[in-house]
C-alpha cells in the first residue's frame, strides 16, 4: 500500500483541531485508503480502536444508518462523554441533511469529525451555511507520478513515466500493471466514470440527454489546455451537427466540475493583476481516464496531456493555479504557492527546436518572479534566469 504521506502530514496537523476535516475527491482516488492509513496512525499513537468510530455509507450493511437521526444515535451509543473519540464519515451525501448530523457532532467537545464525498456539491447550500467557517476542505486526487513511481522498484523513471502516460493514477491501477493485468484497466476506467455518472451526476443534475452530455464531456477534454466557454463549446458542437444551447453545457460542466472529472483553471492578467472572468482552460482529474474516454493512442496530442499532468501536480502543491495572460501571449501557469510565492510554468515535450525555445521563453514576463520550463529532454538549461527543467525528475521531486 502506497502511503498517501503529502494528505497524511495534513490530516497530522489537523488532528484535533477545532474543525471538522472534509475530505473530497473523484470516487476511486484514494480517500477510503487515505482514512484506513490515518486510522492506523491514531492506532499506533494509543488511540485505543473503540474509540475511532469509522462507517463507510455506501456499504449495504450501513443502509439502515442513512437517515441523520438513526445515525447520530447510532454513534452516540459508542460514545463515552469522558473519552476522545475519531468520528470518519465516509460518503456522508448519501445521508439526507447529513450537515446537520455533522454539525451536532461537531460541537460534542469529545469528537474529532471527519468525512469525505465524491461530490463538491455537498460543499454548497446548507452544508456551507450550517457549518459556515467551521470545515476545512481537503481535495485529493488520484497518485501523482511520485506516488505511483513507488510502486515499481528498479525500474528506470522513464519506463514507470510511460506507464503512467498511458495509464493515469488512479491507485487501483498500479495493482493492474503489478499483476500483468495492462489490458483490463481500460474496463476499470470504464467503471469509474459509469459510476460517477450515476452516483456523482445524475442523482444531483438533471441531464436531458446522455448523448449531449457525453459530447459536452468528450469535446472539453479533447480540447486540454484550450481556451474555452460555454458559448464557444455550444456554437463547436451545433455548428457539427450536434445541437445543445449554452445553458445545458454550461450545467454540465458544473456538474462535471462538481464531481471532480474536470478541474477548471482561470485566467489571470500578469500586467493587470486581475482575474480574468472568459476563456479559462479545463484539465482532467486523471489523464488515464480521459485518453479511455476519448480511445485515444499514446501519439495524440502529448503536449497537453503532458500540461494536464503538470496542473494536477501544481494543485497539489500550490493554494491557486491559474492561466497567465502576458500582453498578447500566454504562459501556461500561473502558480502561487501557501506563502504567496509566485511561479510562472511553461510545458513543451522538448526544448530541442529553436522556434519552439524562443516560442516557450517568449511568454514570460519581464519581472522578479521565477520562471520555469518543463520538458522531457534530458538534463537542465538557463536561459538568461529562466529555468529549463526535466519534467520526470520534477515530478519526482516532491
Amino acid at each position: 500500500m502506497i502511503l498517501r504521506e503529502f494528505y497524511l502530514k495534513k490530516l497530522r496537523k489537523l488532528r484535533d483541531q477545532n474543525v471538522i476535516k472534509v475530505i473530497t475527491g473523484i470516487r476511486r482516488c484514494g480517500k477510503s485508503t487515505l482514512f484506513k492509513q490515518f486510522q492506523d496512525e491514531l492506532l499506533a499513537s494509543g488511540v485505543a480502536k473503540s474509540n475511532i468510530i469509522a462507517l463507510n455509507l455506501e456499504e449495504l450493511e450501513n443502509a439502515s444508518l442513512l437517515e441523520p437521526h438513526l445515525l447520530n444515535d447510532y454513534i452516540m451509543r459508542l460514545i463515552n462523554p469522558q473519552e476522545q473519540y475519531y468520528v470518519f464519515l465516509d460518503e456522508i451525501q448519501n445521508v439526507p441533511h447529513f450537515e446537520k448530523l455533522v454539525d451536532s457532532l461537531f460541537v460534542k467537545d469529545n469528537i474529532d469529525v471527519y468525512i469525505t464525498g465524491s461530490n463538491a456539491y455537498m460543499l454548497s447550500g446548507d452544508l456551507a451555511t450550517v457549518l459556515s467557517g467551521r470545515y476545512i476542505e481537503l481535495s485529493i486526487l488520484p497518485f501523482s507520478f511520485a506516488e505511483f513511481a513507488a510502486s515499481y522498484s528498479n525500474t528506470p523513471s522513464n519506463e514507470i513515466f510511460a506507464d503512467y502516460f498511458e495509464y493515469g493514477g488512479f491507485p487501483e491501477v498500479t495493482n493492474f500493471i503489478h499483476s500483468g493485468a495492462k489490458s483490463e484497466v481500460s474496463d476499470y476506467l470504464d467503471g469509474i466514470y459509469k459510476t460517477v455518472l450515476e452516483k456523482d451526476v445524475k442523482r444531483r443534475r438533471s441531464i436531458r440527454s446522455d448523448f449531449d452530455f457525453t459530447n459536452v464531456l468528450k469535446f472539453t477534454m479533447d480540447n486540454i489546455g484550450s481556451q474555452l466557454s460555454p458559448n464557444n463549446i455550444a456554437n463547436t458542437l451545433t455548428s457539427n451537427g450536434n445541437s445543445v444551447n449554452r445553458l445545458t453545457v454550461e450545467s454540465y460542466l458544473s456538474a462535471l466540475t462538481d464531481s471532480f472529472v474536470l478541474y477548471q483553471a482561470h485566467r489571470y492578467d500578469i500586467k493587470g493583476k486581475k482575474l480574468l472572468q472568459t476563456l479559462g482552460k479545463y484539465y482532467s482529474v486523471d489523464i488515464g481516464l480521459s485518453r479511455n474516454i476519448l480511445d485515444k493512442n499514446l501519439t495524440a496530442d502529448r503536449g497537453h496531456l503532458l500540461e494536464n499532468i503538470v496542473y494536477l501536480e501544481l494543485l497539489r502543491r500550490n493554494k491557486t493555479v491559474q492561466i497567465g495572460k502576458n500582453n498578447t501571449k500566454e504562459v501556461d501557469f500561473v502558480a502561487t504557492a501557501h506563502d504567496g510565492t509566485i511561479h510562472y510554468y511553461q510545458v513543451a515535450e522538448t526544448m530541442l527546436g529553436v522556434e519552439t525555445r524562443e516560442r516557450e521563453l517568449s511568454a514570460f514576463p519581464t519581472n522578479h518572479h521565477q520562471k520555469i520550463v518543463l520538458t522531457l529532454d534530458a538534463g537542465q538549461a538557463n536561459y538568461n534566469g529562466i529555468e529549463q527543467l526535466s519534467l520526470i525528475d520534477w515530478l519526482l521531486d516532491c
